[in-house]
């Protein structure tokens, strides 16, 4: 593989630079490597791989829930065949990989060994990261799978195998960056992302087949994966907060003792919650703001710092995009001069009480935590999802009344036109016929394989899943006999079930006005007009399980006194339309952000018009607005992008909606 050498700092003192990675993955595995290759060629130094929401969920291209979702918001492997294509050319023995999945982490973990065992690389030799991280997927991503009591032993199948086998790689990233993204303020983010690391250590302690010194190595290779938002100094004192709260838990609660393995490791990708839709090239000052927190603060600085695209709120990212990115790294890391110095933030008076208030703030919620049960009893009550949505719209309501200013937004609009979003191909389009092409390959692997042997290896899976055996070598197995991402999924599917998570929003309207009294007043002349209180059903349809927008919108319809049915994630089509139905809804309002709108609106029309059913459809996600004009002259009565932040609109347009309607 060819590829540029690396740029070396100008001091003999200086420190490293930290590693680049730019997360990415579409289409198609070919088509994802050459963006890899492409990418490591411009310098970047590790490879971020973003899987397909199938391929997250455990679900093969060609399943029901995967329609217009295969190769959206990242590349799709459903077998080993996929996995040789995505790292063609790519030494993995040499390259440091990270991978963004979770419930089906020992599965892709498993494809990348078989790769890697093909390569003729040694598994001791292999760098990276799985993430890992189930507890927050039912919080804020929605790519779980089974109920938290499973779901955290193959977490921790993963940990066990990867510090025995791969004593280099990361088998946990536990991850407070899709907290942020969920509105966590950054006590919460602290606090729930330790209170996750708490979880899964005594798991695996409990297991009591190793030595205090080999816990400790266990302890060492847990990492974490962080967000950083614009409010840099708050941020770089969390990220100072979370390293001396780390060594404060594994010193005090685990008794580790070789300060090594204390140490706080992390990546990074700065938040990506605060880029605008409005006014998109603001977003580059935005995301250099943020990159701040995680790299001035020497005792706090990132391992591993990877980038947003400045018009990810927009669309999909070209190669270009990731390229800016890339280079704002880059000349951060070597044209200046912030590795020649220790850190600069040690004796700041001011500094050090924000990090204790912060530490403060944390133990206290740890503590509450801990008297629920910890972490996965506090996801299963509701508690920590219901915080999140609470957080959220604190969050949102404050950009409503302007008392949070976010510029070209509600606050400095008046703005000339882009040239950078302006004509064809501003952003990168995933084409329609690569959702085809993906099922037939995938019915080609199957037609090819020994029958046989993935019938055996499907039945050691079924029996290590049921006899508490690691998870690990029967995956690997499976992964070498050619058995399906769907497969595995569906195998263990078949043992611990799915499972649904609470959704965070309560039936109870609050009190008190909020700035809701003129549309309340809308909602109820127009349901005594109808006979009836508007009835409005949020839906989320696909695999899409960024939820924190329906969430919204179903917190607000529910406070201005709509009647609202919000049944969370992962419903097909024809799920959505039933209980519309069912419920005689006068509207549904579909979130999708994945990028699969177009057919997954479709599909939604098409059932209601086979039903003669004559409830309106509105849709938000992120949209482009060719997107939305095609979907209008489709049958939707209206389309809601990011830049529509204002919810009482909203509310007030479904009023007017329904009225004009009825």
């Amino acid at each position: 593989m060819s590829q540029t050498a690396k740029p070396k700092t100008d001091k003999p003192g200086s420190d490293k630079p930290w590693i680049f990675r730019t997360y990415a993955g579409h289409s198609t595995a070919t088509e994802s490597n050459k963006l890899y290759r492409g990418n490591l060629a411009k310098g970047q130094t590790g490879l971020s791989v973003a899987f397909d929401l199938p391929t997250q969920t455990g679900y093969d291209s060609d399943h029901v829930l995967a329609k217009g979702e295969v190769g959206k918001v990242g590349v799709p492997v459903a077998h080993l065949g996929d996995m040789r294509a995505l790292f063609k050319d790519i030494p993995l023995s040499e390259m440091n990989t990270s991978m963004t999945i979770n419930a089906t982490a020992p599965w892709l973990l498993a494809l990348y060994i078989a790769v890697a065992d093909e390569q003729g690389a040694p598994r001791n030799a292999l760098q990276g990261t799985t993430q890992n991280d189930i507890i927050k997927e039912y919080l804020s991503r929605g790519t779980y799978v089974f109920a938290p009591k499973p779901s955290m032993r193959l977490t921790k199948d993963v940990i066990l195998f990867s510090t025995k086998e791969m004593p280099k790689w990361n088998p946990m990233n536990v991850c407070s960056y899709h907290l942020q993204e969920a509105g966590a303020t950054p006590t919460q983010e602290l606090s729930f992302a330790l209170a996750t690391a708490i979880a899964i250590l005594d798991e695996v302690k409990a297991c009591g087949t190793f030595s205090d010194e080999q816990f400790g190595e266990i302890v060492g290779r847990i990492s974490f994966f962080v967000n950083a938002g614009l409010r840099f100094i708050t941020e770089m004192c969390k990220m100072r907060a979370f390293t001396e709260l780390w060594d404060e838990i594994t010193r005090d609660r685990y008794g580790v003792k070789d300060e090594k393995f204390r140490r706080f490791r992390y990546g990074v990708q700065v938040n990506s919650l605060g880029l605008t839709e409005s006014q998109p090239e603001n977003n580059v000052y935005r995301i250099l703001i943020e990159m701040l927190a995680v790299v001035l603060s020497k005792n706090a600085r990132a391992r591993a710092v990877q980038l947003p695209a400045w018009n990810e709120a927009l669309g999909l990212p070209r190669p270009f995009d990731q390229q800016w990115s890339l280079r704002m790294q880059q000349i951060m890391a070597y044209e200046t001069d912030l590795l020649e110095y220790a850190d600069i933030f040690d004796g700041s008076a001011e500094i050090t009480s924000k990090v204790e208030a912060l530490k403060a703030e944390a133990r206290a919620e740890l503590s509450l935590l801990d008297k629920m049960g910890g972490a996965v009893a506090a996801i299963e009550s509701g508690y920590m999802k219901s915080a999140l949505v609470a957080a959220n719209t604190t969050r949102l309501e404050a950009i409503e009344r302007g008392d949070q200013i976010v510029v070209g937004v509600n606050k400095f609009k008046e703005a000339e036109p882009s040239p950078l979003t302006a004509g064809e191909g501003s952003i990168m389009v995933v084409p329609p016929h690569v959702e085809a092409e993906q099922i037939a390959a995938l019915n080609a692997w199957r037609s090819a394989r020994d029958a046989h042997a993935v019938k055996a290896a499907l039945k050691a899976l079924h029996e290590a899943a049921t006899s508490g055996t690691n998870i690990m070598p029967a995956s690997i197995d499976a992964a070498k006999a050619g058995v399906t991402t769907g497969e595995w999924g569906a195998a263990l599917r078949a043992v611990w079930g799915e499972y649904r998570a609470p959704t965070g929003v309560s039936s109870a309207a609050r009190q008190g006005d909020h700035g809701l009294d003129k549309v309340r007043a809308e909602v109820e002349r127009v349901s005594l007009k109808l006979g009836r209180r508007i009835k409005f059903i949020v839906g989320k349809p696909g695999l899409d399980g960024h939820s924190n927008g329906a969430e919204q919108i179903a917190v607000r319809a529910r406070d201005v006194g709509m009647d609202v049915t919000y049944a969370g994630i992962r419903f097909t089509p024809a799920e959505i339309v039933a209980a519309a139905r069912a419920e005689n809804a006068h509207c549904i309002g579909l979130s999708i952000l994945s990028g699969s709108h177009v057919a997954l609106v479709r599909d939604v029309l098409a059932r209601m018009k086979a039903e003669k059913l004559d409830t309106l459809l509105i849709v938000g996600g992120i949209i482009p607005p060719e997107d939305a004009a095609l979907l209008k002259e489709e049958g939707v009565a209206a389309v809601y992008t990011p830049k529509d932040f204002e919810m009482n609109r909203i509310m007030a347009d479904i009023v007017g909606i329904v009225e004009r309607a009825a």
